[in-house]
């Protein structure tokens, strides 16, 4: 399966101004190699301390384009975000509670891209990941879920 990112950078080429298109175009490659990497299925000493340097500049390269690029682009959230924050915004009214992000939202109308997520926080952490448990192929959460959920049925009806 292709993935989007191994055929991106010829598409976007030439649509923003020449200003804008190195920043934009040397991060799509960046978050190419980056992802290339972490979907590897076999890695050497090699691959992962490349794959280890590599996320410092993919940081700088997020920050850099979150800095110059965020709030000079007209973004908007997809219907499927946009039902699942109507959602959680129900769900919190019905509770009492509404959050700030979410009135921000629904003030502005605009998505801006967020730094201040788990998914970027924990880019530094998947080379070390594969160290110790394999590549991101050999595991699954889902056995985990799977498990615990049969360990704890057993422990309640005591078999």
């Amino acid at each position: 399966m292709t993935h989007i990112s191994q055929c991106i950078i010829p598409v976007i080429e030439g649509l923003l101004p020449d200003k804008d298109e190195k920043d934009v175009l040397d991060l799509v490659f960046i978050l190419a190699t980056w992802h290339a990497y972490a979907k590897l299925r076999l890695h050497t000493d090699h691959t992962l301390n490349s794959f280890d340097s590599l996320t410092k500049p993919l940081g700088a390269a997020l920050r850099h384009f979150a800095g110059k690029f965020s709030d000079r682009f007209d973004t908007k959230e997809l219907p499927k975000e946009a039902d699942a924050r109507k959602r959680r915004a129900a769900k919190g009214k019905a509770k009492g509670k509404t959050s700030r992000t979410a009135r921000q939202k629904a003030s502005l109308g605009k998505v801006r891209f967020n730094l201040s997520t788990y998914k970027l926080h924990a880019l530094g952490d998947y080379a070390n990941t594969i160290r110790q448990r394999g590549t991101t192929d050999s595991y699954s959460t889902q056995m985990v879920r799977v498990f615990s959920i049969n360990i704890t049925t057993c422990w309640y009806n005591f078999c």
